[in-house]
């Protein structure tokens, strides 16, 4: 099953010029970055609920300004993120990863405001470690309701390794912990979190007071137009007034939705049954989703379908599977030609490797209000020589 690309459109970006920086480059565009978080405020507002922004979705960290001053703080999946978050951004730092290394638990919850584990046998491991250093104990519960397009990415799929079964959660251990956390949503919409909360209320009901706070993860595709916001706050209004507990969320996608793009150059046009155009943009290197999901990103401008010709765009590298989709063009494109994929910001960057000795993107910033860009950073040789010995 191939997913849906969540694009709303090119938006702002149908005016960027794709000459003005290198290629391959990320460009996030600040402004609609900025509307992005204003709406996620606005439900903190409206709602009471905390909001957090999950580094795995994304760290670009020069942004770190402008996302603090909207929302509540980040969420980490580990050490390295934890300290990229105190060194940058402000606010409650949450981190939950699947499981944790002793040597690591003392600065981690040093770090960490909140320390969220998979499993009670490691609140047993650790808890003492925790709370020396002040954190607070949850525990991440798995409600077994998959909902998600691709198994691989819904966190409640069958013999999911990402949380406690909701059926395994006895009522002492809600004596270990101040809060719970809940993430089985991928890109999903209220309808689905509605879902989740209908299993979510039974189990606030066990802990019977005994929680402060309750973690509603990531997943939350707050910032699409079509997502129902109004039921949203709403349920987290009941939520907090029924149980009086602080609410929190952790959206990934939602942040930077639709507030990026990757820009790319053809290289060469070859023919194999139709043509094949290779560009210095590696779906394996720089859009692992692609093929992970798998799933087909929209290309800016694209060309209605069934008009002109029918391209298959593939990267650089030596893998044979390095193809990102076959797009329509009006005429076939040429050695040289820039062009741009939507909705990079999230996800893309983060997981940029240099697999083949293919160069990681550049990174600008841009803000579509007045058509400043700055170029953030350019990666190098050294780079790619520095991940080995």
């Amino acid at each position: 099953m191939m997913m849906q690309t969540k694009t709303a459109g090119p938006g702002s970006f149908s005016g960027f010029d794709l000459s003005s920086v290198p290629s391959p480059c990320f460009v996030t565009d600040m402004a609609r970055l900025e509307d992005n978080l204003r709406l996620l405020n606005a439900v903190t507002e409206a709602s009471g609920a905390r909001i957090l922004t999950a580094l795995k979705a994304f760290s670009l960290w020069s942004t770190a300004p402008l996302v603090s001053r909207y929302l509540a703080g980040t969420c980490a999946s580990g050490l390295y993120e934890a300290r990229l978050a105190r060194a940058h951004y402000s606010g409650l730092l949450s981190c939950f990863a699947p499981a944790y290394k002793t040597d690591e638990m003392d600065e981690l919850a040093g770090l960490c405001d909140h320390i969220i584990f998979n499993t009670p046998q490691q609140i047993s491991r650790f808890a003492n470690q925790a709370t020396a250093q002040g954190a607070e104990l949850g525990l991440r519960v798995n409600p077994c309701l998959p909902q998600g397009e691709v198994e691989k990415y819904d966190p409640a799929a069958p013999r999911s390794r990402l949380g406690t079964p909701v059926s395994q959660l006895a009522d002492y251990h809600f004596d270990q912990i101040s809060g719970l956390h809940i993430h089985s949503l991928c890109e999903q919409g209220f309808s689905e979190l509605a879902n989740v909360i209908s299993v979510v209320k039974p189990l606030l009901d066990r802990a019977g007071g005994r929680l402060s706070w309750l973690n509603l993860g990531g997943g939350h595709m707050i910032t699409a137009p079509d997502y129902d916001r109004e039921a949203l706050i709403n349920c987290l209004c009941d939520l907090k007034q029924r149980y009086d507990l602080d609410i929190y969320l952790e959206p990934g996608t939602a942040i930077a939705f639709d507030a990026g793009i990757l820009v790319g150059e053809v290289m060469d046009i070859m023919e194999n049954d139709g043509p094949i155009a290779i560009l210095d943009i590696s779906a394996t290197c720089h859009m692992p989703d692609v093929l992970e999901a798998p799933y087909r990103p929209a290309l800016l401008a694209e060309a209605d379908t069934g008009t002109g010709v029918l391209v298959r765009l593939g990267g650089p590298s030596c893998l044979a599977g390095d193809v990102i989709g076959d797009y329509w063009f009006d005429h076939l494109p040429v050695p040289g030609q820039r062009l741009a994929f939507l909705d990079q910001a999230h996800y893309s960057m983060v997981k940029t490797t240099t697999f083949n000795g293919v160069p990681l993107p550049a990174l600008a910033l841009w803000d579509s209000r007045t058509d400043s860009l700055q170029l953030q950073k350019q990666f190098s040789y050294e780079d790619f020589e520095g991940r080995l010995s």
